[in-house]
């Protein structure tokens, strides 16, 4: 059986996803993770979805604001071992309804060429592929997607 909680970035179990989050990056990422890593600080970050199965963290994503109307799914994470269960659509459809709660009409996110379980998983969500933003407008590797939510 599995439970969600909403938390903030200073919830340990959050944290522990994290860490491991990291590590499969830096191996994906190779020489590039440096440049991944600095915009992805979890510090002060409100809204946290932790994923828990038989009371053990498995899967956890975040967001925060990206404009005034727009948020930007942060973190998303779940143990290999409970990969392929639907677990990552969950916490989505989770941080999703929190952000619609909060009354923000769209979300937007990076993620890697490297991950292409992720890219499939936003795909399902219904995420549509977008022009690279920001500090990803000119890296080959970022794949930004976007979906409206209300």
């Amino acid at each position: 059986m599995t439970t969600l909680q909403r938390t903030t970035s200073d919830n340990s179990d959050f944290q522990d996803l994290v860490r491991l989050l990291d590590a499969d990056l830096a191996k994906r990422d190779g020489d590039e993770h440096s440049f991944y890593a600095q915009y992805n600080k979890i510090v002060n970050i409100k809204h946290v979805v932790v994923c828990y199965a038989n009371g053990q963290p498995i899967g956890c994503g975040a967001f925060k604001e990206f404009e005034q109307d727009k948020v930007e799914v942060k973190r998303m994470y779940v143990k290999p071992e409970y990969r392929g269960n639907g677990i990552g659509l969950v916490i989505l459809t989770e941080l999703e309804k929190w952000a619609a709660e909060l009354n923000y009409s769209s979300t937007v996110l990076e993620t890697g060429k490297r991950q292409p379980e992720a890219i499939r998983l936003y795909q399902k969500a219904g995420y549509k592929l977008i022009k690279n933003f920001g500090q990803y407008e000119n890296v080959e590797n970022s794949v930004c997607m976007m979906k409206e939510i209300v």
